[in-house]
């Protein structure tokens, strides 16, 4: 270890593990095939706030899909749940408070309020803001957050109702593909 003086601080890596019996002559372990999957498995599915049952639904529902690409199918199921679609189009900060928001009952279908956040949206869906929940402080600034926000290409955002259709297909954008390695996910459901 070097000592931080005014000049730029270097820590160095030891080669043994830490604790008071990493310097029996063990090397620091290298992650196994399982273990890299396990972690990229792990990533994906906390992104999205899933539990591993449901998560592995979609896997192995995605994998037993003909229509689509097995990738494409996992990006499907987990880009049309109502959750992330309130997010995706910017009505709330994160995917959990999209959740909460679709929880509590803020939000609407065609019209129909719906309250589970696992609901899968269809094509053509239209998803907006309950009219008596606008006023709420969730989305007191609302307005000003999504006058900015660019929704994904699949999403048709009004901003002025408060609303979004569904145009096309959800699927992996280009910076889903980017962020995540799903090879190893199905690799690992398949086991």
């Amino acid at each position: 270890m070097s000592v931080c003086g005014k000049e730029k601080c270097a820590f160095k890596r030891k080669p043994y593990p830490p604790g008071a019996h990493g310097r029996g002559g063990k090397k620091r372990r290298t992650s196994s095939e399982f273990g890299s999957q396990l972690k990229e498995k792990q990533r994906l599915k906390f992104s999205y706030g899933l539990r591993e049952r449901q998560f592995s639904n979609y896997i192995h529902s995605a994998i037993k899909q003909k229509a689509m690409n097995t990738v494409d199918a996992i990006f499907y199921f987990l880009e049309s749940r109502l959750d992330n679609v309130v997010y995706r189009m910017g009505f709330a900060p994160t995917r959990a408070s999209a959740r909460q928001i679709v929880g509590h009952g803020h939000v609407f279908v065609n019209g129909k309020k719906v309250s589970i956040p696992s609901y899968r949206i269809q094509m053509g869906d239209e998803v907006s803001i309950r009219t008596q929940s606008a006023q709420k402080g969730v989305f007191k600034d609302l307005d000003i957050k999504i006058k900015k926000y660019e929704a994904p290409v699949w999403i048709s955002l009004d901003r002025e109702k408060k609303s979004g259709t569904i145009v096309s297909v959800p699927g992996g954008t280009d910076d889903l593909f980017a962020t995540f390695n799903i090879n190893p996910i199905v690799e690992y459901y398949s086991r």
